[in-house]
């Protein structure tokens, strides 16, 4: 009963498992093995390959977050409440915060998980000067003239 126990509060929900701990598992794996009956060297690598792709998969999945987080400071954003789905806050997202291990966006000098976003307002187009079409339009109309 003990032994329950104890396995239950190791296996953490939000724990992974990272190569070191595959490792130790392999190595267990081959040491307990039937001597008579081994499994074969290939299924071992096998294994490995599959974890490493794995491992590698949830770190491209963290690094796109990072991007699309940083894709969105000075964007507008409409983000839900975590205690209270009807309410919303608005504002400009001022920076990333990284430090809980998920990118988090800063509104108004609160953080919000990018989970939370409910709508992305596009950037205000920059205002460009319309002398330099003016400017264009009346050299043409000089050189027709001539």
């Amino acid at each position: 009963m003990s032994t329950s126990a104890t396995s239950s509060s190791t296996a953490l929900p939000g724990q992974s498992l990272n190569q070191a701990d595959f490792l130790k598992l392999l190595v267990t794996q081959m040491t307990s093995q039937d001597p008579l009956n081994p499994q074969s060297d290939t299924a071992f690598a096998a294994q490995l390959a599959q974890f490493s792709a794995l491992q590698q998969s949830q770190t491209m999945a963290g690094d796109m977050q990072s991007l699309q987080a940083n894709a969105l400071i000075g964007r507008t954003v409409t983000v839900a409440s975590t205690t209270n789905s009807s309410q919303t806050a608005s504002g400009v997202v001022s920076g990333i915060d990284l430090s809980s291990g998920s990118p988090e966006i800063s509104i108004n000098g609160s953080l919000y998980n990018l989970s939370q976003i409910t709508s992305i307002l596009p950037t205000a187009a920059a205002t460009t000067p319309t002398t330099p079409a003016t400017t264009s339009s009346s050299s043409n109309s000089s050189t027709n003239s001539n």
